[in-house]
């Protein structure tokens, strides 16, 4: 009777997997479809699951000579020295002016320090680096809150310093919990020879701080129980809690509801995400949004061997296809939001998400960014102790060094849902001009107020740009934040009407967008009036966006007004120096001179327009890893106050 039972269990998993690959019309529901039963039956235990080689392990042979010399060489900076402590005054930095670096650096900093040891100690197997783990996990187990300062907040006694009555999940508590697991599995038997506490700490600490909390409470905004609107931390804590239930819990009913809880919270992820895939973060934060959900479907498959495989759903599909049609050339990608013109990006991740879903082109692109990061020379970074990661990139590298390598270069992409496009002269080239812009709404994840705004690139450099977001503060993410000028429209490539700016908020969105896309060129037009506050007297405001595929780019606007208190402005935000060269001319100089290309002639009406050049000294750090020390604001002023007008400028 037992075994009839497991038989028909076994039965349900196999069933449950081929109807939500093969039901292709019906929308993701991964908690119906694998309940927790059935996890149960699918799932792996503890000990018969063995993702990557353990210490001592035959297998770490595979990762390459040199990349496994430079990990170990890595640790052994690290051996004797002292551990970093996080002070409770440093803790309280955020509250009192704002800064969340100077106890982030020191946090991670731990736990980089403890990731590095641990893959070392796994690579080489002689415990030579057992004692310094040792003080890295007793240190952090000692910590009173694993997250960070700026994610305080959900605690009932609000920011500050942490209650440690109530452990808070957030991003990085969520990290050391996977983190401190990884840990266990890798090395756990060695840690047993010096103290069996040091596991049963390890143990301990993930339970109270993450599996118990994630299991008993539904209130985390991140899981979208309550109908939140949720975004990356959703897929990302997702991915660190399935890792720890996966790798840490033994009672393996207790796994199949915490995996199904998991499963519910990615569902309301999946359940807001537009079918065409289309990433409303950013290509920046697609890494911990799409490449997190991913993470979570490959930490099932492989902890189920197979059982649990969404791959096949469009949708999954689509949201790993969304990283190589927003990428540009080189190192840029399309930054609208809080993403940086430099995405950067994990190539293992885009390789793998393509290679499991049989996409050829994705997998290509995750193979030509690990060329172009040297993926196999030196050892594999992780910010802050990404185990989860770097052990998949490790054992990766072989495959994706023979592996084809692919840029992608779509010549067109459009999002419905986001209403973003983008298009280039030729399909497989860097060669002329690009352009990505944008419709939408004022009130989306990590928004700016940019409905209409837009960004141009030649020769895979940029031209008209999306200048993006400083390092975050207390203010990035409290009412002050559209005080901050990078998430103002008129920071952006849009106009400023009788003095006012675009407004935040849902209603603030555009009207009327249409996308066409042909051999010859590619137009976008809006309507974006209504992103703009009644004060700001907008009737309409259309505007057409038309790339001449080899020759030329153009904005058109054409507006009418209730009022017209002040003349209309339109900001350009410029990477390329300008230079008036006659009326209604601008030479665009690259950075570099002539050596860096011939400059563009950017031309617009001279007898409606008055031109200023507003250069802009850039001190943020994250804004100059993008832009470097000095981007321009060129600011085309109405020569008079008009209730209805017409403007076109163009680069050629």
């Amino acid at each position: 009777m037992k075994r009839l039972g497991s038989a028909l269990l076994l039965a349900a998993v196999l069933a449950a997997g081929a109807g939500i690959v093969a039901g292709q019309d019906r929308p993701v529901q991964l908690a119906a479809a694998f309940p927790p039963d059935v996890l149960k039956a699918a799932l792996l235990s503890a000990d018969e699951w063995n993702p990557f080689p353990k210490a001592g392990d035959a297998g770490w042979e595979n990762v390459p000579a040199a990349v496994r010399a430079a990990h170990i060489r890595q640790a052994e900076k690290h051996l004797g020295g002292e551990w970093p402590l996080p002070k409770a005054s440093v803790f309280l930095d955020f509250v009192r002016d704002g800064n969340r670096t100077r106890y982030e650096s020191v946090s991670f900093a731990r736990r980089g320090r403890l990731a590095e040891l641990v893959i070392a100690e796994a690579i080489e197997g002689k415990g030579r680096f057992l004692d310094e783990i040792l003080n890295g996990i007793w240190t952090i187990s000692e910590e009173s809150f694993w997250g960070v300062p700026a994610h305080l907040s959900a605690q009932k006694r609000g920011a500050g310093l942490p209650d440690v009555g109530e452990p808070i999940v957030d991003l990085f508590a969520a990290e050391t919990a996977a983190l401190l697991s990884w840990t266990d599995y890798l090395v756990g038997d060695a840690l047993d020879r010096l103290s069996p506490l040091v596991r049963e700490r390890i143990r301990l600490e993930v339970d109270r701080r993450i599996l118990t909390p994630c299991l008993e409470r539904d209130d985390f905004w991140w899981m979208g129980l309550g109908g939140q609107r949720v975004n990356n931390w959703n897929p990302w804590i997702c991915s660190n809690w399935l890792t720890a239930a996966l790798l840490i819990e033994k009672d393996q009913g207790r796994k199949a509801r915490s995996v199904h809880k998991a499963l519910r919270c990615l569902d309301a992820f999946l359940g807001a995400y537009p079918a065409d895939g289309g990433c409303d973060e950013g290509p920046g934060y697609w890494d911990r949004a799409g490449g997190s959900l991913f993470d979570c479907l490959e930490l099932l498959h492989s902890a189920s061997r197979g059982k649990v495989d969404v791959f096949g759903r469009p949708l999954v599909k689509e949201i790993g296809r969304y990283i190589g049609r927003v990428h540009i050339a080189g190192p840029y990608a399309v930054n609208f939001a809080d993403a940086a013109a430099k995405a950067g990006g994990s190539a293992s991740l885009i390789y793998r998400y393509g290679r499991r879903i049989g996409d050829e082109d994705l997998a290509g692109f995750g193979a030509w960014l690990a060329r172009r990061q040297n993926l196999g020379e030196s050892a594999v970074a992780g910010s802050f102790g990404v185990l989860g990661r770097v052990l998949p990139a490790l054992f990766s590298l072989e495959e994706m060094a023979k592996a084809a390598p692919k840029e992608p270069l779509d010549r067109d992409a459009w999002f419905p849902g986001l209403q973003v496009m983008t298009a280039r002269s030729a399909g497989g080239s860097t060669k002329g001009l690009y352009l990505a812009a944008k419709g939408g709404h004022n009130d989306e994840s990590h928004n700016h107020n940019d409905v209409g705004s837009f960004i141009v690139y030649a020769d895979g450099e940029p031209v008209l740009i999306d200048v993006g977001v400083e390092t975050y503060t207390a203010k990035t993410f409290s009412g002050g934040r559209y005080d901050i000028w990078t998430m103002q429209s008129a920071f952006h490539n849009l106009p400023t009407v009788n003095g006012v700016m675009q407004k935040n908020g849902r209603t603030f969105r555009a009207r009327d967008v249409r996308y066409e896309a042909g051999e010859a060129r590619a137009v976008f037009s809006l309507d974006i009036a209504p992103a703009y506050p009644a004060e700001a007297g907008i009737e309409s405001w259309t505007r057409r966006l038309v790339l001449e595929r080899g020759k030329w780019f153009a904005v058109e606007d054409r507006y009418a007004l209730s009022r017209a208190d002040r003349p209309v402005e339109l900001s350009f935000m410029s990477w390329r120096r300008p230079e008036a060269a006659s009326a209604g001319r601008l030479r665009l100089h690259h950075p570099e001179g002539e050596k860096g290309g011939r400059p563009l002639e950017m031309a617009y009406d001279g007898r409606a327009f008055d031109v200023r050049i507003e250069p802009i000294e850039l001190e943020d750090a994250r804004l100059r890893a993008s832009w470097g020390d000095l981007i321009y604001r060129i600011v085309l002023t109405a020569k008079k106050a008009s209730l209805q007008g017409r403007s076109l400028t163009s680069l050629r």
